[in-house]
């Protein structure tokens, strides 16, 4: 197997809130390799994380804290005026619930990746991308920060010291500076599997993308999101695995940086 192809499979879960159940967590986890697990302040509630948890353990994949914005009726993806103080602050109580549970549980916490709408904001807005980076640092600087490949979150990390993952994403459409097509526009998804995965080992093996309007993009993928809520969403990510394993990729949660 060559090992310059190595990437990770990165699936949202824990995405269920009181008597309200989304995804399929338990029949997805045996195809990833990490888990970004919500915090409570977009989905998710103190027995979710908990049982999350106990289940990407026994699958034996990384685990990650989802922070995301305090909107639960939006489901984290509507933008809110936050200031950078405001981000830093609730990443840090977010990364901090989640690593109770998961040491609670005898586990690590790995990575950090933010949710939605504070996800995309971070990604553009070079002050918000530094505080939630600050925020990931002060916690913790051995965990690995997941930001959208080449962002301005990326960057903030890496200017920090911390090990950073570029993310790239199976199911959604590109524009032309490396940005995902917002969710609010026609064409955001696609839907088609086969696409998507195609999509994907090209990302991986050639570093490029295909935008929207059809120029190729220049992108690094260290990791890969699939989303678990789809109604196929157990079946892609199987086929994906095996599709990956078959072009000769490794499949691995990312290193965390060791403290000097």
């Amino acid at each position: 197997m060559n090992e310059s192809f190595l990437v990770d499979l990165n699936c949202d879960l824990g995405e269920s809130y009181g008597a309200y159940q989304l995804g399929n967590d338990e029949a997805i986890l045996p195809f990833v390799t990490s888990a970004n697990i919500a915090c409570g302040f977009h989905a998710g509630d103190p027995a979710v994380m908990k049982k999350t948890v106990r289940l990407a353990l026994q699958h034996h994949v990384a685990i990650g804290a989802h922070p995301g914005l305090p909107d639960l009726v939006g489901f984290g993806r509507r933008e809110m005026a936050v200031s950078p103080e405001e981000a830093f602050d609730m990443t840090v109580y977010q990364i901090g619930a989640l690593a109770s549970f998961v040491k609670v549980e005898g586990g690590m916490l790995h990575h950090v990746k933010p949710h939605g709408a504070l996800y995309n904001m971070a990604a553009v807005t070079p002050a918000l991308a530094e505080a939630i980076a600050e925020a990931v640092y002060q916690v913790n600087p051995e965990l690995v920060l997941y930001g959208l490949a080449g962002s301005a979150l990326i960057q903030a990390g890496q200017k920090l010291g911390l090990r950073v993952a570029n993310e790239v994403f199976a199911d959604r459409t590109y524009q032309p500076d490396g940005t995902l097509t917002s969710r609010r526009l026609p064409n955001a998804l696609l839907t088609s599997p086969q696409e998507a995965i195609q999509q994907v080992v090209r990302m991986v093996k050639e570093g490029k993308v295909r935008s929207l309007p059809g120029s190729d993009v220049a992108i690094q993928a260290d990791t890969v999101c699939i989303h678990g809520d789809g109604a196929h969403a157990v079946a892609f990510a199987q086929q994906i695995s095996q599709v990956l394993q078959n072009e000769e990729v490794r499949i691995q949660a990312p290193q965390p940086q060791p403290t000097a």
